[in-house]
């Protein structure tokens, strides 16, 4: 056996890699991850979908984190989606009452995901959309993407993301709708119909 010398980082040979999880179901799923809108809102939509591999097997423990303004545009600046009871350390849960605009949600043993939110309202020159990170089995780093929700077709043709792409990678990044305020968007990791995934620098 031959000995190494490991006493200068230099001079210490590669070692193999840790395997990569997920570990997702300890501690960062959270008792109404999903139910971003305030309870009873009006106007509270639901959007729902599947998380696919590169085979078109749905993931199911994959964990998608979504960020959306109101519906009037402005990003919530509100806390409490994960409030802890003072007294207990217990989970209190969102209050009910204030809209974070954010959620965390894990797929379902069947790769299946859902949330209750408002509409988001428009930023800028973009068209409303609600941001979503990726967080799957086998990814290095998380991916980061967009649901954009169908309803005004002249926001989303103008929109500069969107116009730059092929119209089979656009539809990627725009849910379809399901019936009055439910929306489906499918999140596919690679392969065909891939869902384009952005990278912020």
């Amino acid at each position: 056996m031959t000995k190494v010398d490991t006493s200068r980082p230099e001079s210490a040979p590669p070692t193999p890699s840790h395997t990569v999880g997920p570990f997702y179901g300890y501690a960062l799923p959270f008792p109404g991850g999903g139910d971003i809108a305030p309870l009873g809102h009006p106007d509270t939509i639901t959007l729902r979908g599947y998380v696919y591999d590169g085979e078109g097997a749905p993931l199911p423990d994959a964990l998608l984190e979504l960020w959306g303004p109101g519906p009037d545009g402005t990003l919530p600046t509100t806390d409490g989606s994960i409030r802890r009871d003072p007294a207990t350390g217990g989970h209190l849960g969102r209050n009910g009452v204030e809209f974070t605009g954010w959620g965390r949600v894990q797929t379902d043993a069947n790769g299946h995901w859902y949330a209750r939110t408002l509409r988001p309202g428009a930023r800028g020159r973009s068209a409303p959309y609600i941001s979503v990170c990726v967080f799957a089995r086998g990814l290095l780093t998380h991916l980061f993407t967009r649901i954009h929700l169908p309803g005004d077709e002249a926001a989303l043709a103008a929109d500069p993301l969107l116009s730059g792409l092929e119209r089979a990678r656009r539809a990627t990044l725009v849910a379809v709708a399901e019936g009055p305020g439910t929306y489906r968007f499918d999140i596919r990791l690679q392969g065909e119909g891939e869902t384009v995934f952005l990278e912020f620098q």
